[in-house]
């Protein structure tokens, strides 16, 4: 057996999942190796799997911070359920390692895209929920982001990112933030470009979607302010 498809048993193993699970298989597959070998993409995953990941973490933070109200509860996801944050857990698989992309992204070294990483967390995630169920999907999702969650709740900060920036900027004199988005690459595998001005500072982020993208750019400017 190579060393790639040993290693490829052993993730399958932590997973739960057999090496010759076919929704693995699909799991890992983008849509750039899908377009190219004319096969499905592991994008319905992805969507289904966005949706256990936010049920399972909002799970997570009910369940062990009940000192939290509402608001900043759903802070506390959007810190952990965001694009970054999903492609570090992906990171801490090496599922990049296992992905199927195609010529194209190999060659923008695209396997180093967050979005792309995020992505693929998502669609295993669902791969688990439909082979093995709800529950030893959400046991995965809460031991892979058990840490992210812990932060996110610690953080005292109950604003999500767009709004802190914005009443940063009208306290500042600067009016409100000017966001311009710009979106990039084939409509299989579009990714946003967000950048935001707020009187000197500008700053820009990245997402698979527009508020992702947005959310990031916010972020970012945010840090700034407070170097």
């Amino acid at each position: 057996m190579s060393l790639l498809l040993s290693s490829f048993a052993a993730l399958a193993d932590r997973l739960g999942l057999s090496p010759d699970s076919e929704l693995l298989a699909l799991a890992l597959t983008h849509s750039s190796y899908a377009a190219e070998h004319h096969c499905q993409s592991n994008e319905r995953l992805e969507f289904l799997g966005d949706a256990v990941v936010d049920l399972a973490v909002a799970d997570l933070i009910v369940r062990d911070y009940p000192q939290l109200n509402e608001g900043a509860s759903s802070v506390a996801r959007s810190r952990v359920v965001n694009e970054a944050s999903l492609a570090r857990a992906a990171s801490r698989l090496e599922l990049a390692d296992h992905l199927r992309i195609g010529k194209g992204v190999v060659k923008e070294q695209g396997l180093e895209r967050p979005s792309l990483l995020a992505d693929a967390f998502e669609a295993v995630v669902a791969a688990l929920y439909l082979e093995r169920g709800y529950e030893v999907a959400k046991d995965f999702v809460h031991a892979s982001l058990a840490q992210d969650v812990a932060n996110a709740s610690r953080l005292p900060d109950t604003l999500d990112p767009k709004t802190r920036l914005r009443q940063w900027a009208e306290a500042h004199g600067y009016g409100v933030p000017v966001y311009e988005l710009v979106a990039r690459g084939p409509s299989h595998d579009t990714v946003f470009e967000a950048s935001v001005r707020v009187g000197t500072l500008h700053a820009s982020g990245i997402g698979r979607s527009k508020k992702r993208a947005e959310t990031e750019a916010a972020t970012n400017a945010w840090g700034q302010a407070n170097a």
